[in-house]
């Protein structure tokens, strides 16, 4: 349900937000009637409206005619598009009703869809936006949507649903948009309904719904046992929906309790949760991240292969969660002073003990401490470096972080504000959340991919809205750096792309008081950014003008003096610092606001340089376009053309923001380049940018331009420009005609917006202007150029018949020409509106311009249409000439009539084929559009001016549909192709180009939604820039026209034109149908009942005898539009009988649309139409809906003509038609689809599916048998249903179906577990409940003894059932069956498996006739069981299983004999059994014992018991068959076995040391299945369940381990064991290997399960032996799991309670163990173990490791030195900076008090040792900060560098560091790095330094010569421009060189110099 939110008539707008109060509502609609150009309806005709739509859907939801509802429902949706205020009560009374309607039964899934749209549309409850209806306004019952919900969920028997139906879905969304209005005394209810359901199987179903159902109030009451629950299980599911649910109850609650309510959450230790709460939610949080941390490459977690484990069959719950959106969502609204405020440099601890031990939090906040320590730890991961997999994940997460941290900051700035003043957040905690994450933004600011450069760069300009004194001289930091650098592109790119987004900080002195300055020289170093060369950095280039230059004026304020200087105590900054805070680490001074004005006047001078370079940098990248060309007349590709439109719309924001004389300026240098130049490849952006200059000063560019131009084109066409003719797009233009298409693009920039310019203009440039046109459609005669004409004439009706906004610019048109403005208009830069401030002109059309119209319409179209009107006469006889005249003269006429949509407003027609069936239908219910006002020009039909309009059109149509009938009369070839589509392109005009359409709608929405959140920082934000309230309203007009658009009436005329279209769209002709049936598509969407008028055309097109290319057409159509109600007979009949054509491309087509037929013959989709069940909850919305209508709102005669016409078109629909045809497979899937259980099943259907299920296709003989499956279902639903709700609700009950109530689950576990039925000899087969709390009562079925009648089927359904039984009764059905269904599979290489369809079939049939006669099938399939040929094995046994699951209810005589039957042969069938029929034979036993009691077949499971279990045998197949049948069944009897489990667990745990691989597999297995079911906390009560998960710490028992006895037995032994291995190679065969090898799997097996959480009591005795197992390096096996099982216990989140254990356990291993292998493997696994559990390790945790890390730092094996640096580095990197400086003073000092002897000195290695400790140390300190340049660091180079020369491995580990210490910002890094520390650096790297003397080094930028004498050699080169001493590197090994002279370039814009030319001994290594 994620796109429900895409409405197709709402829009939102800044600040427009719901609000309770009305007086706010109506003045908000009062703000969009305002911005229109013309009066709108009063709000007292708009309810009259909404009544009237109301009353409707009162209407036909009383008649249960529910498709044309839908209809109704759009028409409401339109209504709301309005933005007029609805009653409250109204609104609560409808919601009620949509909410009732989605639970109707027997509804089909995608109207119950667009119900929840409607529902989720009145309720509004988008996250963000104050709700329409609070809880206190409408009350909601829960318990029917979870009754409809349990029936999707769980659906009954055979009833098997569609994989693609999503009404599970639909519903899940409408209980998350109604549970807060579900009522709050109901949450226990609901408590004791889902918890009881609540199981180790249905967890995945159960979290969703139990989340989607819980008001989100009173939560004390449910959220500790839902967090127990989430402790206790390993599922991804559970940690996506709980962390959603977590985070909304944050921002619901962040308030707290509310004065006077009791259904808040009061605030604890961290927001609403307690401490360990808290920990544990970051925790999760920690885990969310997915960074690859020690050796794994990504996320190790194992809950989405549990989650895969559980759920075998496609998950019917789909939602995506956002879980980033979560954790940022709950760390924000959890944030608040409630700790002591902790100094930067105190450790970071676990939370609870911070306040005590170190002093407090980050800024006195928990949330807020939290989150510095998470974002610590992943900090490095950020850097584009270090990208991967995570790094979306990471950048959005910060992006989330910052939107919700402003949206809170906003929502306490608010007045009405519900949140207490002492859980807001202040200065001091936004200041540190901006320091957290400045650096990870900053660091991803440069990501690779465009999704994290995007998050990265939103994260930004939040952070530069919240901190602009520390985020801003940063950001320009890098934006100078990366604008200046010309070889790094994606760095231009990056910064250009950042710069935009930050715009509003740069331009308002409001938010920043440093930024204007810096304009001007951003915008000048961007002008290199346009270069077509680069399309990417183009486009971002314009991209950062256009959102720095819609915020100001570009105008030279040095010109003016200023009206104002304020004082320098004036500050309009709205953010305040705090006091002491500093303005962020750029190192530049701050000023005055006098200064800074200063300044950003100053620099507006270079305003005119600017625009100038601007616009000739356009025109020169117009020059180098390649040629426009192609189908539609492009410039180049796609590229190409994105830099167009983004270069349109930057100059069109440029021009329009400029000063006068600026404009002058550009205006001129326009003007002399366009007439000196006509560049063929830039013909369309010329006359697009003149455009631009049009837009803003219309009679300016037209008085420049018009003259020379219409000269220019008089004289072209003189000398015969476009005279060549032709009507093909794809021929390019000629060269000669150049000059005349450069002059008519600028003739239509000009005139694009200088029509009205034009209409009051003297007489003779009136007359001009019409004349030319005339004049050019004449003498235009090439394709290029009579198109050229008529995009002429468009752009000027459209500008002088459209409605418009004139002016955009940032502020209203007044202030612009104000004096005081212009004198300071720096002041105002950045400036936003509130909405009704905002004032907007628009162009209306005046009289004069409507004149001016008509006579356009007099001059050009009736001369076109008299031309086209004598040519469509001669078709027969047409030439080239006449030919070229047609589609010359009917382009001319479309041109006009598509630029002239709203100059007629369409009144009632009379419409001669309505299309309406009047027996059922009524006409007053079919819908039309939405009648309001929407600026249409002429609307009076008796005005002269309209009907003389009206007429034009009129004879427009009639000429196109003469047209279009001659030239499809006329056959004489392709030559009339071109002229054909001109007409098809004509009707599209004609037919659609009224009002605006959908596309158009949508492009100005989607226009004005990117231009509003560019702006806005937070969902509720009412100021705004005043582009985006002038683009609101243009939207809000648009809607407005929109409507006239929607649901059209079709007069005579355009019924004929449609006729037309139908036969275009059937033409031989591929070019002609595809364009026609475009055309034809969007038509039909527009008018009513078209498809219905159209059908009859196209479905006779289907008949025999038509030509195959028509039928092709028709069945493109058909498969675009689909089909009606009223023709679903015929359509289907039409399909089947297409066999006639054998064409393979018609036949494929015909299965395609087959297929989608499918889709819609379901049952619910016929039920829909004809609905008859009782809808008593539907009336009682009804009647109370009625309450709020006025008496005259609902018709009353229309009402019981519905009523009565009802029961007809019941009665019509209700049909069942049979047919005769031959496509067999196609008509059994349509008969398939035409079932339904309101009907009973005909006879001859029945028939035919009996007959093809014997079939010798595969595929017609599959679908038979569902066909059968299905029928012999919906008899068996008829037969136990008693009323219709128990039919469409499956609450239907076998007469054998008990409740046994559940009193007490002890005994009630107990008596299970017994081989005697239960007290009243029922059977159990599903245990739906019972692991958290037991249901009142569960079902049983009572056994068919004698005296028990059996059911008595569906009467109707007799003769039916007598078909199906005479077949099944004979012996030959059977052998027919075995003999197909023995055949070997088709496809190659395919596994044998058990065909679950062949199975129901067979169970179906035994249930209803096989009962006293089964004893024939087995005759059958007796011999196939035991045969060799595998095939018939599966043949055989799927009919043995589909007869057992069928004998369910038989006599228990019969059921009792066929299993004896059964089990006499398992012996024989076991032993048949062989490795490639093992896996099918699981299958069959698998289907046999699941979800059945296994006292049902006793005997079965004795034989199974009674197998023998080996361990140690000499066949590994023959050990493996009994354990993996024992295996299926302890995993299906579950609670059945958990008698038997004790013992078997006990046998598996002694034969741990098994010697066979397999069967160490199956004993992990089996006691994982064993520990999962008996794991069962089973509480008596829900109450109870409730109580332990408040008051205890494991009331889920997973802490109770109830083998841990046998386990600590056997680990007792290893020991010993361990010294009794044998050597190699037989160390595998050692006892200690294999015990070692099955516990390891066992641990690894169960970490990948659910039941994760039960293996840690196991884990802990086993660690110090795990920790053994990973040094024994001559067992690879024993090696690697162990290897893995430290690392897996990571993945899995422990319970709290076992961290500390686990990690006492690492560093006793890594300390007390002798084997240098142990600490090996235990350093990285420590290190990922640390990270995941980093917030819930305590100080002496942490203290504990950091001792363990510096005393491997000493270690005697050098890779453990080397693995403890690493894990030291994470260690600090991570959670350990404070100790930095203390680390650092140790390690330095180690160094310096150890000297190295000689070699032979015996104390030597223990100094070298101890030597490279410290070095080792130092160097983990540089790492762990990767990507930056510490202030402590420079210093350490002067400690390393003596130490360079000394031997491996302390050189070796001093050169790596080196070699990877130079950081991305090294330019400003090497600052803070001395002359001696570079030197040291360098020392570093090559551990030597020699040096040229002599040198001469020449700068060629500034052409001097800098003898500096003697150099050090080195290789890397940092020195600046002109710096005294130039570096480069020689090899160690190279000689010492001393060359007479060296010339170096010294390069502008660089910081090294290049070798020009050098020695060849240099040449041989640099």
């Amino acid at each position: 349900m994620d796109n429900m939110d895409d409405d197709p008539s709402s829009f939102t707008t800044p600040g427009e937000y719901v609000d309770s109060n009305p007086e706010k509502e109506i003045g908000s609609m009062q703000t969009y009637l305002d911005s229109v150009p013309y009066e709108c309806e009063s709000f007292e005709e708009m309810q009259a409206k909404l009544e009237d739509i109301v009353g409707k859907i009162y209407i036909c939801a009383k008649a249960k005619n529910w498709l044309v509802l839908s209809s109704w429902d759009g028409m409401l949706q339109c209504w709301l598009g309005m933005r007029y205020p609805i009653a409250k009560s109204l609104r609560a009374k409808l919601a009620r009703l949509y909410y009732e309607l989605c639970l109707l039964p027997g509804i089909e899934p995608r109207v119950i869809r667009s119900w929840a749209e409607v529902l989720a549309r009145l309720l509004s409850n988008k996250p963000g936006m104050r709700r329409k209806l609070e809880n206190t306004d409408l009350e909601l019952n829960w318990q029917p949507l979870w009754r409809v919900l349990y029936k999707e969920l769980w659906p009954k028997g055979r009833i098997v649903m569609d994989s693609t139906r999503n009404l599970v879905n639909i519903l899940l969304y409408v209980a998350e948009q109604c549970n807060r209005y579900f009522p709050t005394s109901e949450i226990p209810s609901m408590l004791e309904t889902f918890f009881p359901m609540f199981t180790k199987e249905t967890y995945m179903t159960m979290i969703p719904v139990i989340t989607s159902f819980l008001p989100p109030t009173n939560i004390h009451l449910y959220m500790p046992t839902l967090f127990k629950i989430w402790e206790a299980f390993n599922s991804t599911v559970i940690d996506d929906r709980l962390l959603e649910l977590t985070s909304k109850l944050s921002e619901e609650h962040v308030s707290g309790t509310s004065p006077g309510a009791d259904d808040g959450a009061k605030w604890k230790d961290v927001g609403i949760w307690t401490q360990a709460e808290w920990n544990f939610l970051i925790g999760k949080g920690l885990a969310s991240m997915n960074v690859p941390v020690g050796t794994s490459k990504g996320s190790s977690a194992t809950s989405n292969y549990a989650d895969s484990y559980v759920q075998r069959q496609p998950r019917k719950i789909k939602k995506s969660v956002n879980r980033y959106h979560a954790i940022a969502t709950m760390l924000v609204y959890s944030m608040a002073v409630d700790g002591n405020v902790r100094d930067v440099n105190t450790p970071k601890y676990r939370d609870e003990d911070r306040a005590l031990a170190q002093g407090g939090f980050i800024a006195g906040s928990k949330a807020l401490d939290s989150l510095d320590r998470l974002i610590t730890s992943t900090e490095s991961f950020f850097h584009p470096s270090n990208s991967g997999a995570w790094t979306v994940a990471l950048t959005n997460f910060i992006q989330l972080l910052t939107y919700e941290f402003l949206k809170r900051i906003k929502e306490e700035e608010q007045p009405d504000c519900q949140t207490p003043i002492t859980q807001r957040l202040t200065p001091t905690i936004r200041r540190a959340f901006v320091t957290t994450l400045r650096t990870p933004a900053l660091l991803a600011m440069f990501s690779k991919d465009a999704v994290s450069l995007n998050y990265a760069q939103s994260a930004l300009r939040s952070l530069a809205i919240l901190e602009p004194g520390l985020m801003m001289p940063e950001l320009l930091e890098r934006a100078y750096g990366g604008l200046e650098v010309v070889n790094e592109t994606h760095r231009t790119t990056a910064v250009l792309s950042m710069l935009s987004t930050i715009a509003r900080p740069l331009v308002s002195e409001r938010i920043w008081l440093g930024g204007q300055k810096h304009l001007v020289p951003l915008l000048e170093l961007c002008l290199p950014g346009i270069d077509l060369n680069d399309p990417t950095k183009t486009v971002c280039a314009t991209m950062f003008i256009v959102a720095v230059v819609q915020h100001m004026k570009i105008g030279d304020l040095t010109l003016y003096p200023s009206g104002l200087i304020p004082s320098s105590g004036d500050s309009v900054m709205e953010f305040e610092l705090p006091p002491g805070s500093e303005t962020g680490r750029s190192q530049s001074p701050v000023l005055s606001r006098e200064d800074e004005i200063s300044l950003v006047r100053d620099s507006t001078a270079g305003f005119a340089d600017w625009v100038t370079s601007l616009f000739r940098r356009v025109l020169a990248l117009y020059e180098n376009l390649p040629e426009e060309g192609g189908k539609k007349n492009t410039t180049g590709g796609k590229q190409e053309e994105n830099v167009l439109k983004s270069i349109k719309s930057m100059m069109d924001i440029v021009s329009l923001h400029l000063s006068e004389p600026l404009f002058e300026l550009v205006l001129n240098l326009v003007y002399d380049y366009g007439t000196t130049n006509a560049k063929s490849n830039a013909v369309r952006a010329f006359g697009q940018l003149v455009a631009c200059l049009a837009r803003v000063r219309p009679e300016k560019t037209m008085a420049k331009f018009l003259p020379f131009c219409a000269s220019q084109i008089r004289e072209e066409l003189s000398h015969g420009a476009s005279s060549v003719r032709t009507t093909s797009s794809s021929r390019a233009a000629l060269p000669s005609d150049t000059t005349l298409h450069w002059n008519l693009s600028i003739l239509r920039g000009c005139l694009g917006y200088g029509g009205p310019i034009v209409s009051t203009s003297p007489v003779e440039v009136q007359g001009r202007t019409p004349g030319a046109v005339d004049s050019v459609v004449e003498k235009t005669k090439s394709e290029r150029g009579y198109s050229a004409s008529g995009r002429l004439m468009a752009h000027v009706l459209n500008t002088l018949a459209g409605v418009y906004p004139l002016n955009s610019r940032f502020v209203n048109s007044d202030e612009w020409d104000e004096d005081a403005f212009n004198q300071d208009h720096n002041l105002h830069w950045g400036r936003l509106y509130d909405p009704q401030d905002v004032v907007i002109e628009w162009h209306v059309p005046s009289p004069g311009e409507i004149d001016f119209v008509l006579e356009i319409l007099d001059q050009i179209a009736k001369p076109a249409l008299d031309k086209l009107e004598a040519l469509s006469k001669l078709t027969s006889s047409w030439d080239n000439a006449n030919r070229n005249d047609f589609c010359r003269y009917l382009h001319a006429c479309r041109s006009i009539w598509s630029s002239l949509p709203t100059f007629c407003q369409e009144h009632e027609k009379v419409v001669p084929n309505p299309c309406s069936n009047t027996d059922f239908e009524s006409p007053e219910l079919l819908v039309s559009h939405l009648d309001v006002k929407a600026g249409f020009t002429l609307t009076n039909v008796e005005d002269p001016r309209y009907q003389h309009a009206i007429a034009y059109r009129h004879r427009f149509g009639d000429v196109i549909l003469r047209a279009a009938s001659a030239l499809r009369q006329n056959t004489t070839g392709e030559d009339h192709i071109d002229a054909v589509i001109g007409v098809a392109r004509a009707i599209d005009v004609y037919l659609l180009d009224y009002a605006m359409s959908r596309s158009g709608f949508d492009a100005i929405q989607k226009n004005y939604t990117q231009a509003r959140d560019l702006n806005r920082l937070w969902p509720k934000q009412k100021e705004n820039s005043r582009l985006v309230f002038v683009k609101r309203a243009q939207v809000y007009h648009s809607n407005r026209v929109y409507m006239h658009a929607l649901y059209r009436r079709r007069s005579l005329l355009e019924d004929n034109i449609l006729k037309e279209l139908v036969e275009l769209s059937l033409s031989p002709y591929t070019r002609v149908r595809r364009h026609a049936q475009s055309v034809l598509h969007s038509a039909c969407g527009y008018y009513v009942r078209s498809t219905r008028y159209i059908l009859h055309t196209l479905l006779d097109a289907l008949s025999k005898g038509n030509d195959p290319d028509r039928m092709k057409g028709a069945l493109y159509v058909l498969w675009n539009k689909g089909t009606d109600q009223a023709f679903h007979k015929r359509y289907l009949l039409a399909l089947l009988e297409c066999q006639h054509e054998e064409k393979p491309s018609i036949q494929k087509l015909v299965n395609n649309l087959a297929q989608d037929c499918l889709s819609h013959l379901k049952e619910e989709s016929v039920n829909t139409d004809i609905y008859t069940l009782a809808t008593p909850r539907v009336e009682s919305a009804l009647s109370e809906l009625k309450q709020e209508l006025s008496l005259s709102a609902i018709d009353q005669n229309l009402l019981a003509e519905v009523l009565d016409k009802g029961v007809v078109r019941i009665a019509k629909r209700g049909v069942v038609y049979h047919e005769t045809w031959r496509y067999v497979q196609m008509a059994s899937s349509f008969l398939s689809g035409l079932l339904r259980r309101d009907v009973a099943p005909s006879p001859d259907v029945a028939k035919f599916f009996l007959d093809q299920s014997s079939s010798p296709q595969p595929t017609i003989r599959g679908i038979a048998q569902k066909g059968i499956v299905y029928i012999l279902t919906i008899i068996k639903i008829r037969t136990y249903a008693n009323t219709g709700e128990e039919l469409w609700f499956d609450e239907w009950h076998n007469p054998l179906q008990k409740q046994v109530p559940i009193k007490n689950p002890k005994a009630f576990v107990d008596s299970l577990n017994t081989t005697a039925r239960t007290a009243d000899g029922l059977y159990i087969d599903k245990i739906r409940t019972g692991f958290l709390t037991w249901a009142p009562t569960i079902k049983a079925y009572q056994p068919v003894v004698d005296g028990i009648t059996p059911p008595v089927w569906d009467h109707e359904s007799a003769p039916c059932l007598r078909i199906l039984s005479q077949a099944t009764t004979m012996d030959t059905h059977f052998s027919k069956l075995t003999l197909l269904w023995s055949q070997e599979s088709i496809k190659t290489g395919s596994s044998l498996e058990l065909r679950p369809e062949n199975v129901s079939y067979i169970k179906s049939l035994a249930k209803m006739f096989l009962s006293g006669g089964f004893d024939r099938v087995l005759v059958v399939i007796e011999p196939l069981l035991c045969d060799p040929d595998k095939f018939k094995q599966r043949a055989g046994a799927e009919i043995l299983t589909g007869l057992l699951r069928g004998s369910k209810h038989w006599q228990t005589s019969e059921s009792e004999k066929l299993w004896q039957w059964t089990v006499s042969r398992l012996d024989q069938i076991f032993a048949q059994i062989k490795p490639d029929t093992l896996s099918f034979w699981e299958s069959v036993f698998t289907y046999l014992l699941q979800n059945r009691d296994p006292r049902r077949s006793t005997a079965f499971v004795d034989w199974i018991l009674s197998l023998p279990l080996e361990f140690n045998g000499d066949s590994a197949f023959a050990m493996n068959k009994p354990l993996s049948i024992f295996g299926i069944l302890v995993d299906t009897l579950g609670l059945f076995f958990n008698k038997k489990s004790d013992a078997y667990a006990q046998i598996f745990l002694e034969n741990a040391n098994t010697g066979y691989a397999e069967m160490r597999g199956h004993i992990c297995q089996n006691l994982s299945l064993i520990a999962r079911s008996q794991w069962q906390p089973s509480y008596n009560s829900t109450a109870a369940l409730l109580l332990a998960c408040r008051e205890t710490q494991d009331p889920l028992h997973i802490h109770k381990p109830r083998y841990l006895q046998l386990v600590s037995g056997i680990l007792e032994k290893l020991p010993k064991l361990k010294e009794e291995r044998l050597p190699p190679p037989r160390v595998n065969q050692s006892e200690y290997d294999r015990i070692g090898l099955t516990f390891l799997q066992w641990i690894w097996t169960t970490a990948y399960t659910s039941q994760a959480s039960l293996l840690f009591p196991y884990v802990m005795p086993m660690l110090p032996e795990i920790f053994c197992m990973s040094e024994l390096s001559d067992s690879t096996d024993v090696q690697v799991y162990s290897s893995a099982v430290l690392y897996v216990l990571s993945a899995v989140s422990p319970p709290v309670e076992y961290i500390a254990t686990i990690l006492d356990n690492f560093v006793i291993a890594i300390k007390s163990s002798t084997s240098w292998r142990i600490r090996l493997h235990a350093l990285p696994a420590l290190v990922v173990f640390f990270y995941r559990n980093l917030l819930s390790i305590s100080p002496s945790g942490v203290a504990q490791v950091m001792d363990a890390l510096l005393d491997c730092l000493s270690d005697e094996n050098v890779e453990v030195r080397e693995m403890a640096s690493k894990a030291l580095s994470g260690v600090v990197r991570c959670s350990q900076r404070q100790s930095i400086m203390p680390l650092k003073n140790r390690f330095v000092a180690l160094t310096r008090k150890v000297t190295l002897p000689p070699r032979r000195d015996p104390t030597y290695p223990t100094a070298l040792r101890s030597l490279h400790a410290a070095i080792l140390g130092i160097c983990a300190l540089i790492e762990s900060f990767p990507y930056s340049v510490e202030k402590w660091m420079p210093s350490l180079t002067e400690v390393l560098a003596p130490h360079s020369t000394d031997p491996p491995p302390i050189s070796t580990t001093i050169r790596k560091c080196a070699s990877e210490f130079k950081k991305d910002t090294w330019h400003k890094d090497q600052q803070m790095f001395d002359e001696d520390q570079l030197q040291s650096l360098a020392t570093m790297l090559v551990g030597t330094s020699y040096f040229i003397d002599n040198i001469k080094a020449a700068c060629l930028a500034c052409a001097g010569d800098h003898p500096v004498g003697s150099l050090p050699v080195t290789r890397w080169l940092w020195a600046r421009p002109h710096q005294r001493t130039i570096r480069f590197q020689s090899p160690r090994q190279h000689p010492v060189v001393t060359p007479d002279s060296l010339t170096l370039i010294c390069s502008p814009g660089r910081y090294d110099f290049e070798l020009e030319r050098y020695p060849a001994s240099l040449a041989m290594d640099d």
